[in-house]
């Protein structure tokens, strides 16, 4: 099965200012999970679809046999776009038997991790279970409404966190599907997807500078155990 990574990346972020290309623990964001990406030969080519390419220029990536830089149409760009309707543009132009969507601001998301989630999805598909697959966090907490009223957990018997009800946080980390669980639901989850338990420390989606200063003390440590250079 051809495999095709789509690796959306756009110049603006709202909240922390230029993230894509701003230096995140000795390389450009966007190169930490473009380098974990190109490892992976499961994965026949990736897609950078975006309204960077000179910026993309100026730290050293254009296209490749491997890479294919395309230039988003003017109708799809800005920060209220729906990232569907650009992988729907990719999709239409870039043939694949599964497609597999991630973003720049998952650097710590492991090539193990993809690997792993490519090997369950082709399954699913061989055995007609799933047609599409994403990734999770599994949260045992106690949650609340604005008005502390309690959602998951009955206050007055106090059940341990790790007897909980699981419930599974869609982390933005790991999307897989096909162009045609795609066109039912106009989405990169289909009408019958399966969840991917992902590891806590890899899942970080940098969004806020919090979460910046976050995954820059994890990659810090990592470099200091000696498990990535």
């Amino acid at each position: 099965m051809k495999v095709v990574a789509l690796l959306p990346m756009k110049a603006n972020s709202e909240r922390v200012k230029g993230k894509n290309f701003r230096d995140f623990a000795g390389k450009p964001l966007f190169k930490w999970i473009l380098d974990t990406l190109l490892s992976i030969d499961e994965i026949e080519q990736i897609v950078i679809n975006t309204d960077a390419r000179d910026i993309l220029k100026s730290n050293g990536l254009v296209g490749s046999d491997k890479i294919l830089i395309r230039d988003r149409k003017k109708e799809i760009c800005g920060d209220y776009t729906s990232m569907n309707l650009i992988i729907d543009d990719d999709i239409k132009n870039i043939d694949a038997d599964i497609y597999l969507m991630t973003h720049t601001t998952n650097p710590l998301l492991s090539k193990s991790t993809i690997i792993d989630a490519i090997l369950e999805y082709k399954k699913a598909l061989t055995n007609n279970t799933n047609d599409s697959l994403f990734s999770v966090n599994k949260v045992q907490e106690r949650f609340y409404t604005d008005k502390a009223t309690p959602i998951n957990h009955d206050p007055n018997k106090l059940l341990r966190t790790q007897d909980l009800q699981p419930w599974f946080k869609e982390n933005s980390n790991l999307y897989l599907f096909t162009k045609k669980s795609f066109g039912k639901t106009n989405a990169r989850i289909g009408l019958n997807p399966m969840i991917f338990i992902s590891k806590e420390f890899e899942s970080l989606d940098i969004d806020t500078q919090d979460d910046w200063d976050m995954g820059e003390v994890i990659i810090k440590y990592y470099k200091e155990k000696g498990l990535i250079k």
